[in-house]
């Protein structure tokens, strides 16, 4: 699986898929990028230090993912990218976290001291029925301007089965105007029984195309295309 990767397009950034332990939520119906967690800690820090090789400090700035939260990772990975960051200057440094963890984001940021450190959190919608009770997100707050407050880039999700072009347009709203960035993730079928609606990501892409022209949002139209994540080719 391809681990390391530079981003392009907005927002130029490297980006590196570590392996981590199990997400502690873990329950989301429609995931299965869990299937690339660990449990071997031992052999997890020495294959993410592998990968965190490949980092250049090209542009200053490093998004880190895994399949869970940055709070699965292991410490000594959690030091691994400390000391690239620090070796290669890097100002600017991303991580994913479940919503769950917010009143934890400032132990990272204190690790991090000195570094500009950024969430990222998949909301994947803001209508609290599909969220939870379909989709099982396990994600629970008051209002946007809270998780505004908490993070720098939300994710959310478009194009599922069940889905409405309301709850897509309501949440497309939301995002443009409470957020500094966002990414918004095309649903690809997997191995859950979550279905993708192609009518519906048809009418997204014709009725959203404008938001390709907007730095501060990223669409993945697939879920590969930061670069990471798909298999090398023989």
């Amino acid at each position: 699986m391809i681990r390391y990767s530079r981003i392009l397009e907005k927002n130029l950034r490297e980006i590196v898929l570590l392996k981590s332990h199990p997400c502690k939520w873990g329950r989301c119906f429609f995931c299965d990028y869990i299937d690339d967690n660990c449990k071997e800690e031992q052999a997890m820090i020495e294959f993410n230090n592998q990968v965190l090789k490949n980092v250049t400090g090209e542009f200053k700035k490093l998004e880190v993912i895994n399949s869970a939260s940055v709070f699965e990772l292991p410490k000594e990975s959690l030091q691994d990218i400390k000391d690239i960051v620090l070796e290669k200057g890097i100002d600017e440094l991303y991580f994913e976290s479940h919503y769950s963890y917010w009143h934890r984001l400032n132990e990272i940021q204190d690790f991090y001291s000195g570094i500009n450190v950024k969430f990222k959190c998949g909301i994947e919608t803001f209508d609290y029925e599909f969220r939870n009770k379909h989709l099982k997100k396990g994600v629970n707050f008051k209002d946007p301007e809270e998780v505004a407050s908490l993070f720098d880039t939300i994710c959310l999700m478009v194009g599922v089965k069940g889905q409405t072009k309301e709850m897509i347009t309501k949440d497309i709203d939301i995002l443009l105007k409470h957020f500094k960035r966002g990414c918004i993730n095309i649903y690809v079928d997997n191995t859950t029984p979550v279905k993708a609606d192609p009518q519906l990501i048809a009418w997204f892409k014709e009725e959203y195309l404008y938001l390709e022209d907007m730095d501060n949002i990223e669409i993945l139209w697939n879920n590969t295309d930061f670069g990471v994540g798909e298999k090398f080719e023989n």
